[in-house]
């Protein structure tokens, strides 16, 4: 049966983008710059948001279950429950901007142009440049009803016990797996150094959108897809001991895509009326014209 989740539940943060506002204190510079002092982590001045965050949390370690992904991919992952043109489905997702938001009034468009324009300024594919415009298209499952720890927030493994790198590991004390024999050890039910296509990831956009563009995007573009909210490892290096060595060759394009994420937005709209040839012609060469959610 599935659970009935109370609103506060649902949507512990004020909005879905105060995970990356977050993720900017713990992480205030791009890895190769990041300074080694834990002073600069958690520099928080906001006692309201460090409040609604360690509850997003909370909720989100509590949560994420083995038992519960699997349910999510099975709901999820026969991909039946909308069927939309891809600037449709643009448009379904800027339905997720918040106006009460202080810091950056800009919709899910504006942040998406954000990231691809900062790609393609530095010179990168056009494939990577697509991978920064539709990166977080996954945060539709807001749409479809799911809570917000089900949709963002940083992923990390199930399956077995839980990294003390992933942010606020005391929570996992209330997840069943962490007294479950099955999942409780470092390697739970994988193999030492198994590779990441056999592990299975807390369920959230970055695993949606992986699944439903996995067949399209080179194997770089897909790597970025679905572990750019896996800091424990890209930050950490917490599950190396899960990683295969084609998983760490790969994960330099999750360290080369993540900068443009997290550092690019500006208050400064772009101008998205005047780019759009340009990611018309980009998704029409990689994707196909309907997509199925």
């Amino acid at each position: 049966m599935t659970k009935q989740y109370t609103d506060k539940e649902k949507a512990p943060l004020g909005n879905i983008e105060e995970w990356e506002d977050d993720l900017k204190v713990r992480y205030p510079k791009p890895k190769a710059e990041q300074a080694k002092s834990k002073q600069d982590y958690r520099n928080y001045h906001d006692s309201e948001r460090v409040d609604t965050v360690r509850e997003f949390y909370r909720l989100n370690h509590q949560y994420q279950t083995y038992d519960f992904v699997s349910q999510k991919q099975q709901d999820y992952l026969k991909f039946d429950k909308k069927e939309m043109p891809f600037w449709e489905a643009i448009d379904y997702l800027n339905t997720l901007v918040d106006d009460s938001d202080p810091d950056i009034n800009l919709d899910q468009l504006q942040h998406l142009l954000q990231t691809s324009e900062a790609i393609r300024a530095d010179g990168h594919p056009d494939w990577f440049v697509l991978t920064g415009f539709i990166h977080d298209m996954g945060k539709v499952l807001c749409l479809f009803g799911e809570p917000q720890w089900a949709v963002v927030g940083d992923t990390f493994p199930v399956g077995c016990r839980h990294s003390d790198k992933i942010v606020y590991p005391e929570f996992f004390e209330e997840n069943p797996d962490a007294s479950d024999e099955r999942f409780n050890t470092q390697y739970g039910i994988y193999e030492p150094n198994t590779g990441l296509d056999n592990v299975k990831m807390s369920w959230g956009h970055d695993e949606y959108l992986y699944q439903m563009v996995k067949d399209y995007l080179p194997e770089p573009a897909l790597y970025m897809i679905r572990y750019h909210s896996f800091y424990a490892q890209h930050r950490e290096g917490a599950y190396d001991h899960l990683l295969n060595d084609h998983d760490k060759e790969m994960f330099k394009w999750v360290d080369k895509f993540n900068p443009y994420d997290l550092y690019s937005k500006v208050p400064v709209p772009p101008d998205a009326k005047a780019l759009r040839p340009y990611y018309e012609d980009l998704v029409a060469k990689y994707l196909p014209a309907t997509l199925r959610f």
